[in-house]
C-alpha cells in the first residue's frame, strides 16, 4: 500500500514521520511533496528511503491513499492542479486542513463521469510524530473497508475516534489545540519548579514524565480523573493545598474558557 502527503511541512511531515515509524509501510511506499527543496532534504535525512518530489500530480498517480495537508488557503488551487491526475475508483483521499469540511472536499473534486471519491476529512495532533497522537476523522462516501482501513491507520500513531462533523471544531480545541495547552502547563510548572530551586531541565523531565504518568493512569486505568485524585490528596495534606489554591486562582476556569475561546 502506498501513501502520498501534498505538503510536508509540520502536520505532514510529522504524519509521514509516525507512519514511517509502523509497520504499515515500508520506506518506499511514502511519498512526500513540497515546494521548497529544503523541506524535502529534511524528510529524506529524517525518513531515509521514501520518495520525495516538487511534482504534485506525477506523485498522486501511482498512490493509494492521497493526504492533503497544505495550509488552508493552499488546499482549492492544489486539488485543482491534481484532481485529474486522482482515481476515484480505487484511491482514497484524506485532508487534514483544518475547517475544509467533507462538503467543500466533495465540491472540489467533483468531476464529470467519475465516482464519487471516498474522503476522510481528518485532524491529528503534532504528536502523531511520536506515535502519540489523538486523531479525530470524518468518513465521506467511505466504504466500512476502507473507513476500517484507515481506523487502523491511525490506531498505529496513537488514539483514534471517528466522529460527527458537528463536534470536530469541540475535538480540535481539545486535542490538535489542547497539546499546546497542554505544552503551557509544563512551563509554567518548569518555573514554578525553578522557582523552588530546582534547574529548568531538571524541571521539565519531573514535569513532563508527571503529565505522561497522568495521562496513562486514565487511559489504561479507564478512570475518572477524580478517582485518581482522590488517591494522591490526604486529609490536610500538601496536594489538596495545592489544588485549592490553584482553584482560587481560576484553574479550571480559566482551562474552560481557553477552551471555547479556541474553537
Amino acid at each position: 500500500m502506498t501513501i502520498t502527503f501534498i505538503g510536508a511541512g509540520n502536520m505532514g511531515g510529522s504524519m509521514a514521520h509516525g507512519l514511517y515509524q509502523t509497520d504499515m509501510f515500508r520506506p518506499e511506499d511514502i511519498t512526500c511533496t513540497a515546494r521548497s527543496q529544503a523541506t524535502l532534504d529534511k524528510c529524506l535525512k529524517l525518513m531515509p528511503g521514501i520518495h520525495v518530489t516538487t511534482d504534485n500530480i506525477e506523485s498522486v498517480r501511482n498512490s493509494d491513499i492521497v493526504v492533503f495537508a497544505v495550509k488552508p488557503w493552499m488546499i482549492e488551487s492544489v486539488i485543482n492542479q491534481v484532481k485529474n491526475a486522482l482515481d476515484y475508483s480505487k484511491q482514497i483521499i484524506i485532508s487534514v486542513v483544518a475547517g475544509f469540511t467533507t462538503d467543500k472536499l466533495q465540491n472540489l473534486l467533483a468531476r464529470e463521469n467519475q465516482p464519487t471519491p471516498a474522503v476522510f476529512y481528518m485532524i491529528p495532533n503534532t504528536a502523531i510524530d511520536v506515535k502519540a497522537s489523538m486523531t479525530f476523522f470524518v468518513p465521506s462516501h467511505a466504504s466500512s473497508e476502507q473507513i476500517c482501513l484507515i481506523q487502523n491507520m491511525m490506531e498505529k500513531v496513537g488514539g483514534c475516534m471517528q466522529i460527527e462533523e458537528k463536534n470536530m471544531s469541540a475535538c480540535m480545541a481539545l486535542a490538535s489545540c489542547g497539546i499546546a495547552y497542554a505544552f503551557r502547563y509544563i512551563r509554567a510548572a518548569m518555573e514554578g519548579g525553578v522557582e523552588m530551586g530546582l534547574y529548568a531541565k531538571d524541571a521539565k523531565k519531573i514535569v513532563s514524565y508527571t503529565v505522561r504518568g497522568a495521562a496513562e493512569m486514565i487511559l489504561k486505568h479507564d478512570s475518572h480523573p477524580e478517582e485518581e485524585i482522590d488517591c494522591v490528596t490526604t486529609p490536610g495534606g500538601l496536594t489538596i493545598k495545592g489544588l485549592n489554591s490553584m482553584e482560587e486562582n481560576g484553574f479550571t476556569n480559566a482551562v474552560i474558557k481557553g477552551l471555547k475561546a479556541g474553537r
